[in-house]
This record gives C-alpha cells, sequence and structure tokens, in this order.
C-alpha cells in the first residue's frame, strides 16, 4: 500500500456503507484525479446475509466501480466498534499511514448502533493522530478536515456535493453487493433487501431538489466551514 499523502480517507463500519452515504462523491474525485482510500473498519462477519470472502470480492468490485484503487479493512470485531484505547490505536494508525487532507466517517446520527459507534471512534481518532504523543510509533498528522456522510434516514446536512454526473456510479457501486441488497433464494430479509437501493436514489434525488440540483449527498462538517467565494455566489 501506498505512503503517499492521499486527499479522501472515508472509513465505514461495514463495506457498503461509504458507498451508500457517499458513492458518488468519492467516485466525482477520483475522476478529478484526486487520491481517494476507503477503509471498512469490520470484516462484518455478523452480517445477516453473505459471508466474509464474499462480501470482500463484493467491496472491491464496487469500490474499482467508483474508480478507487485502494481500500484496506481494519480487524475490528463486527458489533465491537467501541471506544477503547486498541481500537483508537487502530485507526489512528490508518490516519498518519496515509495523511488524509480530509477524512470521512458515518453521521453519528442512525439506526445502526456500528455507524454510530464509527462517527465517535473516527472523530476520537481524527484528533488523538495530531497529538505527536499519542503512540509515537508513526509520526503525527493532523487532516484539515472531518467530515460525516448519511447513511440511513434523511438529515438536513450542513452542506451537500453535487453528484448528477455521477448517481449511476453510486447506483452501480451499490448493487455489486448482491449478497446485502438481493436475499435471493437463500437469504433472509433485512431493510437492506426492501427496495433499499430504490430508496437511496429516492433520499439523493431529494437532496438535489432542495439544493436545486437533480442529485446531491449531503455532509455534516466537524470543523467550522469558510466561505472562500462572494456571499452572493457571484
Amino acid at each position: 500500500m501506498t505512503r503517499e499523502k492521499v486527499d479522501i480517507l472515508a472509513f465505514g463500519a461495514h463495506a457498503d456503507d461509504v458507498e451508500i452515504g457517499m458513492g458518488g462523491t468519492l467516485a466525482k474525485y477520483a475522476e478529478a484525479g484526486k487520491r481517494v482510500v476507503i477503509c471498512d473498519l469490520t470484516k462484518a462477519e455478523l452480517s445477516s446475509n453473505g459471508s466474509v470472502p464474499v462480501r470482500e470480492r463484493e467491496a472491491m468490485k464496487a469500490a474499482e466501480f467508483l474508480g478507487i484503487s485502494e481500500r484496506v479493512t481494519l480487524d475490528i470485531p463486527d458489533r465491537g466498534i467501541f471506544l477503547t484505547d486498541e481500537n483508537i490505536s487502530k485507526v489512528v494508525a490508518v490516519i498518519r499511514k496515509y495523511k488524509p487532507k480530509a477524512v470521512f466517517a458515518p453521521y453519528e446520527q442512525d439506526r445502526h448502533p456500528d455507524h454510530g459507534n464509527a462517527s465517535r471512534l473516527v472523530r476520537e481518532a481524527y484528533f488523538s493522530s495530531g497529538v505527536r504523543k499519542f503512540n509515537p510509533s508513526l509520526p503525527a498528522h493532523k487532516a484539515a478536515h472531518l467530515y460525516f456522510y448519511i447513511i440511513n434516514g434523511f438529515h438536513r446536512p450542513h452542506f451537500v456535493v453535487n453528484i448528477e454526473s455521477h448517481i449511476d456510479q453510486k447506483l452501480g457501486s451499490l448493487r455489486a453487493y448482491e449478497s446485502q441488497f438481493d436475499k435471493g433464494n437463500n437469504g433472509v430479509s433485512t431493510p437492506l433487501t426492501e427496495q433499499y437501493i430504490e430508496a437511496i436514489e429516492a433520499r439523493e434525488r431529494m437532496m438535489g431538489k432542495d439544493a436545486g440540483m437533480l442529485y446531491a449527498e449531503g455532509f455534516f462538517s466537524f470543523n467550522t466551514l469558510i466561505l472562500h467565494h462572494d456571499l452572493l455566489g457571484e
């Protein structure tokens, strides 16, 4: 794996979280030549459908669909994403390895406890990664931005990213997770198998409509946003 600085480091609790929340944004920035890395905190070994090997293959296929060549997975246990020194250190090590300009994590308000826990864990690691004396085996790194993407539900975000030209890539990356969104003959019904992809497309359309565009993804910012252009948008 490269040790060059990356532009975006996106964390998810499970493979498919990042695609659900910000697949279009990642495709957009990857197409623009930005360096993007996805980090899944768990192997999702407790997933109702699919197996770890199947989900790993689907995750790599989804990343390729978005134009992202590098994806890593930590060994934090599924349903074990807690604020422990060990887990914080694991996430800090990834941030310090890739030295991203921006870190992304799930939005804390979510029906799935793992998503909220992942949000808090990444937020702690984002801060600790910039503390020089915290696990000093790797040089400290303070990313310039920490943003949160929405997985489940609809929230009014701090800002949106226009994904009109990348909605097909987002939806294609989700369809790569056949084990999660299509229960087939042997799977069990979950919220993801009940027209979930259609619901995500409708949400991004609604998010876009609210901002005057066809499709958008919404985000929250940990840091105060600075406006670099005219207040009137001229």
